[in-house]
């Protein structure tokens, strides 16, 4: 029979815990609320000044931003873009920005076809 006893004196961890080996970054929820809330204007603002190499990935979709990457990026790139108010969506492989607005429901249809879209760092800054 197996006790906890008998893994602490071992020293074996749990399969969780040994699978788990890196400490990852921790994500200022009040801050990342509050970038949910910003603009378009404000968040690309932010990005140009913040995160430039995430500006120069920035796609504005609508009213939405988008970010998009060639791969799998480290976890301390995926708690910045989270923390400035992104979420992941799997079916487009995208990190998302809904700049204050709040989506009733899933798009059935591409968003860039029907609201268009462009690279924020490809406008010239008035």
């Amino acid at each position: 029979m197996k006790t906890k006893s008998q893994n602490q004196k071992s020293g074996l961890k749990s399969r969780p815990e040994q699978l788990n080996t890196k400490q990852l970054p921790k994500i200022d929820l009040a801050l990342r609320r509050a970038n949910r809330a910003l603009k378009t204007e404000n968040l690309l603002a932010l990005l140009r000044s913040q995160t430039p190499t995430f500006f120069e990935f920035a796609e504005v979709v609508g009213k939405w931003v988008w970010v998009q990457f060639d791969g799998k990026q480290p976890a301390t790139v995926t708690s910045v873009l989270s923390e400035l108010g992104f979420h992941w969506n799997n079916t487009r492989k995208a990190w998302q920005h809904p700049c204050g607005t709040a989506p009733v429901e899933a798009a059935t249809y591409d968003p860039r076809r029907r609201y268009g879209s462009y690279f924020a760092a490809d406008v010239k800054p008035t």
